[in-house]
């Protein structure tokens, strides 16, 4: 059995590019620390599958951010991935979520997808959160923004969260109907089926006729990206008057990543170096 891992494959005869996903320690992780129903977990399982599909689809060190936002009862949900397969995700619920299409779950909302490199500007594309389910929305958003043929299948449980993606590749659009018979095949995927088998045994019950290259697995796990130093920068850009008025309420600042629930406290004296050597920051970019 295959866990924590993302495999790409690839068919030979015709353009048709695709990507499975397992996750089991590293759902279980990125979970952890994520409150919510049996359905928020779900989505929150079939987003994080989603994420690094997506992230397998970059070309340079960054990550893939998928973020869903509504009105309705589920207000939130944020899934990451890293070029290198790192995960976090969040939730955020103001009521009971129910199972139901994304307008019954999130209201009215949006899906954001942010393609962040280490290096260089941001791309955003943005659609509306609409459709059965989050791997709908995302169909969506590559017809709309990359005008590629991309389908997804996504599916998660309390131990398990696995996604299938297959994609057209840009040099093939014109052969409507290899694309049309594959994703034919792949819609008698079951839940069951991507949840517990393997990749290699599911490509060879879904494509056994067709000539499909399986390159090795690339391991995922969970990994928050907070930091001492991130938080130190997010504190200063609240300024002194700010930091202050937190100490005179509270006697610390205290801030908790939302990822991955690590707890980081600042005292008066903590508050007053991080002050302080951005004072002393400023004046050495100012001499030079």
């Amino acid at each position: 059995m295959e866990e924590d891992s993302l495999r790409r494959f690839i068919f030979e005869e015709f353009g048709v590019r695709g990507e499975w996903v397992k996750l089991s320690n590293s759902w279980q992780n990125a979970r952890h620390n994520q409150h919510g129903n049996a359905a928020v977990q779900e989505h929150l399982g079939q987003a994080l599958a989603a994420a690094v599909l997506l992230s397998a689809t970059i070309k340079f060190s960054g990550s893939v951010i998928m973020q869903a936002q509504g009105d309705g009862a589920f207000r939130t949900l944020v899934a990451q991935s890293t070029h290198d397969r790192k995960i976090r995700g969040l939730v955020r619920c103001a009521g009971e979520v129910h199972d139901g299409p994304l307008e019954a779950v999130f209201g009215q909302g949006r899906l954001v997808l942010t393609i962040r490199p280490d290096n260089g500007e941001p791309y955003q594309g943005i659609v509306p959160l609409r459709g059965a389910n989050l791997a709908a929305a995302l169909q969506t958003y590559f017809i709309q923004s990359e005008q590629l043929d991309t389908r997804l299948w996504l599916f998660a449980n309390d131990q398990v969260a696995a996604g299938l993606l297959l994609q057209e590749l840009p040099a093939h659009k014109d052969f409507k109907s290899d694309w049309e018979r594959i994703t034919m095949l792949a819609d008698t995927l079951t839940e069951t089926e991507l949840l517990n088998l393997d990749c290699e045994t599911l490509l060879h019950r879904l494509f056994h006729e067709e000539k499909v290259r399986l390159f090795d697995a690339e391991a995922v796990c969970f990994e928050c990206a907070c930091s001492k130093q991130k938080i130190e920068y997010a504190l200063r850009s609240l300024g002194e008057q700010e930091l202050e008025h937190i100490l005179q309420e509270k006697g610390a600042v205290e801030v908790g990543c939302e990822f991955c629930n690590k707890q980081y406290r600042f005292d008066r004296i903590d508050v007053q170096k991080l002050l302080a050597d951005d004072l002393s920051a400023y004046q050495a970019d100012t001499r030079h």
